[in-house]
């Protein structure tokens, strides 16, 4: 079901268009403000997010200052968020290693950020992309859906997206797309009710040709 590579880059062109300032929306100031930021919102929207980081960054801005929390005292920080608890388990925990292994800074390679507590491949791929720079891919909800949706993957799980749409986007797109990608989920592509009738990519969505076929 893949789709050939003068479909793809047609595909992330329109994303292009549609979405010109597609860009990472959790608010952060440096590398382990977006680590922290991208731990929390694991099932849980960047906008709630927002809303808890701000005075929480502003008392506790290193990997040091939020070791003078107890845990309990960090569940209350971020108790809005949901989770909260293996959250603030993870946080404490990721911000050990930083300070003992790291001198407090935040690991730049996949292998390293994957033995954070609390850090996946996703999370790990959104602090590589838009804190070093470094071309990815992180397969959240939405661009696992989006992605499955209109063949740019054909995945069970959101490693086999990743992988798949490491092969069929060229790499200094990567990071672009992973972004134009989440906004077309977020503001179009919308799980339960796609916005199909102002969809810019409908003529390429195999979701929208099987939903034509049951009506």
């Amino acid at each position: 079901m893949g789709k050939k590579k003068d479909k793809v880059l047609e595909i992330l062109n329109i994303l292009d268009e549609t979405y010109p300032d597609a860009h990472c929306e959790l608010n952060h100031e440096n590398p382990f403000q977006l680590l922290i930021a991208t731990i929390l919102s694991a099932q849980t929207t960047d906008k709630k997010v927002n809303q808890v980081t701000p005075g929480l960054f502003r008392r506790y801005r290193t990997p040091l200052d939020f070791l003078t929390m107890t845990q309990e005292a960090l569940e209350q920080e971020i108790k809005e968020i949901g989770l909260y608890r293996s959250k603030a388990k993870n946080i404490l925990s990721t911000c050990k290693m930083l300070v003992e292994q790291y001198d407090s800074q935040v690991p730049r390679t996949m292998e390293e950020l994957i033995k954070l507590p609390g850090v996946g491949r996703k999370t790990a791929n959104v602090v590589l992309s838009n804190a070093f720079g470094v071309p990815a891919i992180a397969v959240d909800t939405h661009v696992f859906r989006v992605s499955n949706r209109i063949g740019l993957a054909n995945a069970e799980n959101v490693e086999e997206t990743e992988q798949q749409l490491m092969k069929c986007i060229p790499k200094e797109q990567w990071s672009k797309a992973h972004h134009t990608l989440i906004f077309h989920g977020r503001r179009t592509c919308d799980a339960r009710k796609p916005k199909c009738e102002v969809c810019p990519l409908v003529n390429h969505c195999y979701f929208h040709m099987k939903r034509g076929k049951k009506s």
